[in-house]
């Protein structure tokens, strides 16, 4: 007999399992929703990657009560481009809010997601993948890869993954980038402080966690290559001139890890499909804004669902969130260009540089760039 759910979401990871919670306090029953994940639960738990999670994100998890987890605050966001006047400072204070943002691992803010659902008992079918997806004028008919079908009313493709492993997507384009991860410690961290510096090559991101700081280093392949290859102390050496010493001296390094960087993005959506989070748009890092748009169209899909009719609710939801992602995929992808495609020390690297100090002076622009990074465009 083959399977039935009102919704099956491809994909549980924090965007997908926060949109089944999302539902359910929207009225959707437990036993209509069905999420399908390739991992288990325990690879998911496990995985210790740094997230930026901004204020709103924060939001929507206390409104699904996946708050408090494990998680660093972000207080101020330093910008500043190496080598060049031109810096921002955004404070949270600024804005009567406690922090701008979180940094956590990927296995803490999963887990108590994965902790309510269960309690809720909502169904995840997993390690399972869908292999075929045949759209019907009433249904979706679905084959998983042990070859069961099942049908759904609506689907939901949620599912992650990184840029060099994606199908391309309408809206492609590789940066020639890499970006080199590591967890670091420094001799003078500035607590709650997160910094986004603009080297030659592109962002240098410390976010505050724990006892040292996340660190995501956008580079070109050949230099990211020649990172991963280098000892500790070459490593070290090599951080602390492409940083400066802001932060006193870097103390240790964990081992690095690098991953491709590309922009992969389209709207995709039918009748009785659709696709959020990075299954809709896969972003470059830079001002760390790819788990909080899928987080709000989490947020905006789990209301279209429940306040339209079910062959209107996913056009509904793609023209709400048309503004909010177009200018977030415009913002990250034109600063990620800058650097990707532009000589070191080219003009606009330069005039990058100058716009931060600008930023910095005109108060309306500045907020407005605090607000994106918070909330989203609304």
């Amino acid at each position: 007999m083959t399977q039935h759910a009102h919704i099956v979401i491809s994909g549980a990871g924090p965007v997908g399992q926060a949109l089944a919670l999302l539902l359910l306090q929207q009225g959707i029953a437990a036993h209509d929703i069905v999420l399908i994940d390739a991992k288990t639960s325990d690879q998911a738990s496990q995985d210790a990657r740094s997230i930026a999670l901004s204020y709103g994100s924060k939001q929507i998890l206390h409104t699904v009560q996946a708050w408090p987890i494990k998680a660093t605050r972000i207080e101020q966001i330093h910008v500043s481009r190496r080598g060049h006047f031109g810096r921002s400072l955004i404070t949270a204070s600024d804005y009567a809010l406690p922090a701008l943002g979180y940094v956590a691992r990927y296995g803490d803010i999963i887990t108590p997601l994965q902790i309510l659902l269960e309690q809720q008992q909502i169904v995840i079918k997993r390690p399972t993948q869908i292999s075929a997806i045949e759209e019907q004028d009433d249904q979706v008919l679905l084959t998983l890869n042990d070859e069961k079908k099942m049908t759904a009313n609506i689907l939901i493709q949620a599912e992650g993954g990184i840029f060099g492993e994606q199908t391309q997507r309408t809206r492609h384009h590789d940066y020639q980038q890499s970006a080199v991860i590591a967890h670091i410690t420094t001799s003078i961290p500035i607590p709650h402080r997160a910094f986004e510096r603009f080297t030659e090559q592109g962002p240098l991101a410390l976010l505050p966690q724990e006892d040292g700081y996340a660190m995501v280093w956008c580079v070109r392949p050949a230099m990211a290559e020649s990172l991963l290859g280098m000892d500790d102390t070459a490593f070290i050496s090599a951080l602390q001139v492409a940083f400066g010493e802001r932060l006193g001296k870097v103390g240790t390094v964990t081992p690095r890890h690098a991953y491709p960087l590309g922009l992969n993005a389209q709207a995709s959506v039918t009748k009785r499909t659709v696709a959020i989070g990075n299954a809709a748009q896969t972003l470059h890092p830079v001002a760390g804004q790819g788990l909080n748009l899928g987080l709000r169209d989490a947020a905006v899909l789990a209301k279209c669902l429940t306040h339209f009719p079910i062959d209107t609710a996913l056009s509904n939801f793609i023209e709400q969130r048309k503004t909010d992602r177009s200018a977030t995929i415009r913002i990250t992808d034109s600063m990620a260009r800058v650097f990707a495609s532009t000589a070191d020390g080219s003009f606009s690297q330069s005039l990058l540089g100058a716009g931060l100090g600008l930023v910095d002076l005109i108060a309306p622009a500045k907020r407005q760039l605090a607000e994106q990074m918070m909330f989203g465009w609304r």
